[in-house]
C-alpha cells in the first residue's frame, strides 16, 4: 500500500491531522512496527493508544486512533471513532482497489493446509497472495488486505469463526469469488453446542459470495450438501482412485491426473481437491496443479513431518484439535508403515458441557490405531480417557501428564522409539504441544 494520511482520511471518512505523510504499511503491534507503517490503536485487553509513542519511536509515519483519546496535534493520525472498524474499511477498500479473485477458505479443521494448498495452484499461473500464517479473523483478515502486494491477481484469503454472526462479517470484508468449506467437525462446539449450528454458522461464508460466484464443499457431509444456498454449489471429493500412502506423501489420481502431496491421510487429499477444484474454476491445468502440489509452503504445526536427531519421524498437528480431526489423523498413523508408532493427544479444549463424552469417545479410536503407545496430556485426556484406556494399555504402555509437566514429557520421549518408528502428536494450540516437538527435533 503507499497511501497519504490525507488520503486515508477520505477513505474513511475521518478527521487528519498533518496529512501529507505516506503510509506503507500498517501494524496493531507497537513491537513489530517498521518504518513507514500505520499503527493501529486497538482497543482491547490492552489499548493500543497507551503504545502510540512507542510506535512512532520504532518508525510509524501515522496513527490510526480514535476520537475518544486525546492525540498530540504534532502527530500526523487518522482520527475515527472506531479504530477496529476503520481498519476493516480500509481493508475493504484495497480489496476493491486491486480486485483481485478471491478464495475464500474457513472449516472446522484443514482451511490453513487447504490455504496452502490452494495458494500453490493459483501460483502456478497467476501472481498470487495468501493469508500469512494464520491472520484468519476479524484484526488479521484486513491486514491481509492491506500487506497484499499491488500486482496479486489472486488472492486466498483463510477465514476463522468461534461465533455466529463472525464470518458473515469477514465474507462480506473480502467478497469472495469462490467459497470453500473444508469440513464440519467440533471445534468450537462449546458455544454452537451441536453440528447443526457449526454448518450453519460455516455456511455464513456465502454472504459475501458473489452472486455468480461458487461454494465448494466435501460431497459426504449432508450438514452442508442438503442446505440451500443462493449461489452455484460445487461439491469436491469423488472420483478418486489409485491411493497409495508411505512415509512421506499420499497419491491418488483424480481425472487422470497423478498427484503427489508431501502429506499423509485420506483428509489431506480432501484438502488437496477442495484446492484443485478452486484451480479448475480458475482455469489452473491440472497438470500444473499437479506439480504445484509435490513441494508446498506447508504453515508451521499443520501435520508437519519432522525427524528426531535419533531418526525417529515425527506427525505434528499441534495447532488445533476436536475429536474428528483426531479421529482422521488416528486413521493415517494406523497405515503408516512403522515397525512401533505411539501418540501423543493433549486436550481438546472449547468443547463446553461435552467435553467429558467427547474424550471418552476417543477411546475406541486409539485402541483401533494399533499403538504401541499412549502419551496422554491435560486434565480431560487424564480425567476421562485414561481411565478407559487402562482397561486395554498396562502402565508401561498408557503414560499420563499435566500440562505443566511437559519437560517430564520431553524427556520420555526423546529416548522412545528407533529409526524408523513414529510419534504423532495431536492436540488443542492451548496444550502448547509445539514446544515438545521443538525440543525433540533439536
Amino acid at each position: 500500500m503507499n497511501y497519504s494520511v490525507k488520503k486515508i482520511g477520505q477513505i474513511l471518512n475521518a478527521t487528519t491531522q498533518i496529512d501529507s505523510k505516506i503510509v506503507t504499511g500498517v501494524s496493531f503491534d507497537s513491537r513489530k512496527v517498521k518504518s513507514g507503517d500505520l499503527f493501529v490503536a486497538l482497543v482491547a485487553e490492552n489499548d493500543g493508544h497507551d503504545y502510540v509513542q512507542q510506535a512512532l519511536t520504532k518508525g510509524a509515519t501515522a496513527v490510526l486512533v480514535d476520537d475518544r483519546h486525546q492525540i498530540d496535534s504534532k502527530i500526523p493520525a487518522i482520527i475515527v471513532s472506531d479504530t477496529l472498524l476503520a481498519l476493516q474499511q480500509l481493508g475493504e477498500y484495497r480489496r476493491h482497489q486491486i480486485n483481485p479473485k478471491v478464495v475464500a477458505i474457513t472449516g472446522s479443521n484443514g482451511k490453513t493446509t487447504t490455504k496452502d494448498m490452494t495458494s500453490a495452484i493459483m501460483g502456478s499461473q497467476y501472481k498470487t497472495f495468501k493469508t500469512p500464517e494464520n491472520f484468519n479473523n476479524e484484526i488479521g483478515v484486513p491486514l491481509t488486505l492491506l500487506t497484499m502486494p499491488d500486482d496479486t491477481e489472486v488472492l486466498v484469503v483463510e477465514l476463522g469463526m468461534d461465533r455466529p454472526g463472525q464470518l458473515t462479517t469477514l465474507s462480506e470484508l473480502v467478497s469472495p469469488d469462490i467459497a470453500i468449506i473444508t469440513m464440519i467437525g467440533e471445534a468450537h462446539i462449546e458455544f454452537f453446542k451441536t453440528r447443526e449450528n457449526i454448518a450453519k454458522a460455516k455456511l455464513e461464508i456465502t454472504k459475501g459470495l458473489k452472486s455468480q460466484g461458487t461454494l465448494l464443499i466435501p460431497y459426504d457431509e449432508p450438514l452442508l450438501t442438503n442446505a440451500q444456498v443462493k449461489q452455484n454449489v460445487q461439491t469436491f471429493g469423488q472420483n478418486i482412485k489409485d491411493i497409495n500412502s508411505s512415509s512421506s506423501k499420499t497419491i491418488f489420481t483424480y481425472q487422470n491426473t497423478r498427484f503427489a502431496i508431501p502429506l499423509l491421510g485420506r483428509y489431506n487429499i480432501m484438502n488437496a481437491l477442495a484446492a484443485i477444484s478452486a484451480g479448475i474454476l480458475l482455469h489452473i491445468e491440472l497438470k500444473n496443479a499437479a506439480e504445484a502440489l509435490q513441494h508446498f509452503d506447508l504453515t508451521k504445526n499443520r501435520t508437519e513431518q519432522l525427524t528426531t536427531s535419533h531418526g525417529v519421524n515425527l506427525i505434528s498437528d499441534v495447532y488445533n484439535s476436536n475429536p474428528t480431526a483426531v479421529a482422521v489423523v488416528l486413521a493415517t498413523l494406523k497405515i503408516i508403515p512403522a515397525t512401533h508408532k505411539y501418540v501423543v493427544l493433549g486436550d481438546m479444549l472449547e468443547l463446553g458441557e461435552q467435553a467429558a463424552s467427547l474424550h471418552a469417545c476417543l477411546a475406541e479410536t486409539v485402541i483401533n490405531a494399533n499403538v504401541d503407545g499412549v502419551y496422554l496430556v491435560g486434565p480431560l485426556m487424564n480425567k476421562y480417557l485414561y481411565p478407559i484406556l487402562q482397561r486395554r494399555f498396562d502402565s508401561a504402555h498408557l503414560h499420563q501428564y499435566e500440562t505443566d509437566q511437559l519437560a517430564e514429557l520431553i524427556k520420555d520421549l526423546q529416548t522412545l522409539g528407533e529409526n524408523g518408528d513414529v510419534i504423532l502428536l495431536k492436540a488443542s494450540h492451548g496444550i502448547h504441544l509445539e514446544n515438545v516437538v521443538n525440543a525433540l527435533v533439536k
